[in-house]
């Protein structure tokens, strides 16, 4: 895959990380989980930083940056803290994957900044009930794992 392409498909994954955090959001305003509700807050700050960045790293490239979707799927059953946390922690896996596969395709700069954001979005998947993995966003089954 080309760095561009790489750009391109984590920013698509960071615009559906924004809308989900946002709907998320809403959801534990009314919930009685106060560091959920922080941890959503802040992620959700981390990834439009983030978007806005790739925004302007896709630009540099002098391709268009691909648009948001108006919608992305957001589990109906939010009720519960432990439901909104499972769903923070499938949108944290997929940009997890994304920035992983961004790493291998970039270099300099550009792969400088995709580790800290793998590295970033790896301790926040923790903070949502995921567990440490030592190659974080590889889809990698090792034997005796």
């Amino acid at each position: 895959m080309s760095e561009v392409d790489a750009l391109q498909q984590t920013l698509a994954a960071e615009h559906a990380a924004v809308y989900v955090f946002g709907v998320l959001g809403g959801r534990a305003a009314h919930l009685p989980a106060p560091v959920l509700r922080a941890a959503i807050s802040t992620a959700y700050d981390v990834h439009v930083g983030r978007r806005d960045a790739l925004v302007a790293l896709v630009t540099a490239t002098g391709a268009d940056p691909v648009p948001a979707a108006p919608a992305y799927s957001v589990t109906r059953d939010l009720g519960s803290p432990a439901r909104v946390a499972s769903e923070a922690l499938r949108v944290e896996r997929a940009c997890l994957t994304s920035y992983g596969v961004l790493v291998a395709a970039s270099t300099g700069a550009d792969r400088a900044w995709a580790v800290t954001a793998l590295v970033e979005t790896a301790a926040s998947e923790l903070g949502f009930g995921g567990s440490p993995d030592p190659l974080p966003g590889m889809d990698t089954e090792f034997p005796g794992s």
